[in-house]
């Protein structure tokens, strides 16, 4: 045990003080000059009590990166920002339940339609149009869907409340069953879905709000981030890629050995890592969450199981997510799974699926909505084609060659932006390109007409490639069609971009479209091939709406 000291009012050394005579004299020399100090007429000398400090001993010991004796309080993550964005989910929750269900006792008994067949009474729908948002509130949190870790990314959360309403229905239409009470179909059928659908718009106007916030550099998670060298630093780029994941990264632990990093050593300060300051090693760890008021810890997958394993045991209680990076990325949603073996958990990593039912789905459901978008579009393209044609020389509709799926040539229809002589007078803009990699990009390019500027500023001019995705030659969603001349100088990992059918729209579109360079186009491409799904087209195809109106990287 470690003796602590106490002093009483005069400053006097008390038991278990190991200085206690040193400091007695420092004390008494003082004394005696002040007191001559006063037979002269002079201020006295003020001197600061030995252990008199602004700051906690606890603080002096982070500071001062040595241990602190005495009993220490344990570390807890605050973060009130999620305990008020988890409030505000249950309210629209409730809210949005409630709307639903008085919306089908409205329609039920508002006498907006007339039914042949009427309850006896009304009261009981009252009742429970009234108490089924607290019965809901239940199914959702009994489903987990208020944690903060699925709030406000990915698309665990709306699985969660869609889980839970059918849970509920489920349950509410077994009750009905083995009770043999006889409730309306028509407000069932009112009720139920029209909760789920305002509870899960409800969520995703909070979510858009969430990352607006975050844009602007509010509802941030602290993550520190653990890992060795190259590990640690590409997780630092990773959580800088996406604003609206809320990550900002605080500190770097690195995997070395002691002594190496400014934490240990006051004459290496101001070491760095891709601008994130290093503050410790990983068994310094607690230390370095506690000096960063962390709230995340990121785990490269190089650090050592051990360490890890003491990493975890400390952190228990202290409400600090602790997240593991895997050494394959860009490879997520169901094609991951744990699988134990022995005792250890691994990461079972199924291939992409690139055929059967899915992709005949995903066919039947391309040519579904591309013929709708036709037949609702034939308006506009004819007022398109006739402004073209008055604007400029040339035909309407613009024919390339492209490079479709398995590496096949296909004809890729557009409306025509540019001059007709636009292709001969490349070769002079060459040095004006302002694109990375294979990619020609120039924000005011003069072989753009004047219609041309206002089809590409709202994405009219992808409209005719709906004829493509009817002939089965593209997609609604998929990787960007490329050119035959960018093809043949592809590196071998670019080639899985031709596994599936170029889209009209895919992850580059909703994610900066030509304000992305060539490296990150090229990822987007792949990350969607990796993990394609219908599921994931349609929210492709939803983000589309908002980024076409956003007009960002529309040029």
């Amino acid at each position: 045990m470690t003796a602590t000291t106490t002093r009483g009012p005069a400053g006097n050394a008390g038991p278990g003080d190991g200085s206690g005579s040193g400091d007695g004299e420092a004390t008494l020399r003082v004394s005696m000059r002040n007191f001559r100090a006063r037979l002269a007429g002079r201020p006295p000398e003020r001197r600061a009590h030995p252990h008199a400090t602004t700051r906690s001993a606890a603080e002096l010991a982070v500071l001062s990166n040595t241990p602190h004796e005495g009993v220490r309080e344990p570390y807890r993550a605050q973060l009130t920002w999620e305990r008020d964005y988890a409030r505000a989910a249950v309210f629209a929750d409730l809210a949005a339940c409630l709307a639903g269900t008085g919306l089908a006792y409205l329609i039920r008994f508002g006498g907006i339609i007339d039914f042949s067949q009427t309850p006896q009474s009304s009261r009981p729908y009252l009742f429970f149009t009234l108490g089924l948002p607290l019965v809901w509130i239940a199914a959702v949190a009994l489903n987990r869907g208020y944690e903060h870790r699925f709030l406000g990314g990915g698309s665990e959360e709306f699985r969660r409340v869609l889980n839970a309403a059918v849970r509920l229905t489920a349950l509410v239409a077994v009750a009905s069953y083995a009770t043999k009470a006889e409730f309306a179909r028509s407000y069932l059928l009112v009720a139920f879905p029209m909760a789920t659908l305002l509870t899960l718009v409800g969520r995703a106007v909070a979510r858009a709000r969430l990352h607006r916030m975050r844009r602007a550099g509010e509802c941030q998670h602290r993550v520190l981030v653990v890992g060795a060298g190259e590990s640690a630093a590409s997780l630092v780029r990773i959580a800088r890629r996406d604003p609206t994941a809320g990550w900002n990264v605080v500190g770097v632990c690195l995997d070395r050995a002691p002594g190496m990093h400014s934490s240990e050593r006051p004459d290496r300060a101001g070491f760095d890592l891709a601008g994130v300051p290093i503050v410790g090693t990983s068994d310094t760890l607690v230390e370095a969450i506690r000096r960063t008021r962390a709230s995340a810890v990121a785990i490269s997958p190089q650090i050592d199981g051990e360490r890890l394993r003491r990493a975890l045991w400390a952190l228990e209680g202290s409400d600090v997510d602790v997240l593991v990076s895997s050494a394959i990325t860009d490879v997520t949603g169901p094609r991951i799974h744990l699988r134990p073996v022995a005792g250890l958990p691994l990461l079972h990593i199924e291939e992409p699926e690139l055929s059967g039912a899915r992709r005949l789905m995903k066919g039947m459901l391309d040519r579904s909505l591309a013929l709708t978008g036709v037949l609702v579009t034939l308006p506009l393209f004819a007022a398109l084609v006739l402004a073209i044609r008055l604007t400029s020389k040339g035909p309407a509709f613009f024919r390339q060659t492209r490079v479709g799926m398995s590496g096949r040539e296909f004809t890729m229809f557009k409306f025509r932006s540019m001059y007709v002589d636009a292709e001969a007078r490349l070769k002079e803009l060459r040095t004006s390109n302002e694109g990375q990699g294979l990619l020609f990009k120039m924000r005011d390019d003069p072989r753009v007409t004047g219609v041309g500027k206002f089809l590409r500023k709202w994405s009219l001019d992808e409209l005719p490639q709906l004829f493509n995705v009817l002939n089965g030659t593209m997609s609604l969603v998929g990787p960007r069609p490329p050119l035959p001349s960018e093809v043949a100088q592809y590196e071998t990992d670019v080639h899985r971009r031709l596994m599936v059918k170029p889209g009209l729209t895919g992850l580059w579109q909703i994610s900066g479209r030509s304000d992305l360079d060539w490296e990150e186009s090229v990822r987007l491409d792949l990350r969607y091939v990796e993990n394609w799904s219908l599921a994931m087209d349609l929210i492709i195809l939803w983000r589309t709406v908002f980024a076409v109106l956003k007009r960002e990287g529309a040029y």
